[in-house]
């Protein structure tokens, strides 16, 4: 697995530590409307899966901020 020095995967990683998760997905949204999402895996195997199940959800839970939003 690669290291990931980006703040967003920062937070997933120490959410991961914390709670004993070994893949951990964290979605959020940005004041001017956009959204994103940071994935962590404690290998390279989960970090994999946690990246393909966001990116697979990744337009349904924009959708959902955005109806919130409304």
């Amino acid at each position: 697995m690669a290291w990931n020095p980006s703040p967003e995967v920062a937070v997933a990683r120490e959410f991961g530590s914390k709670f004993g998760a070994d893949r951990v997905i964290i979605f959020y949204s940005k004041p001017d409307g956009t959204y994103h999402y940071a994935s962590f895996g404690t290998d390279r195997q989960l970090c994999k899966e946690a990246g393909e199940v966001a990116d697979s959800v990744f337009e349904q839970i924009g959708e959902a901020f955005a109806a919130v939003a409304l």
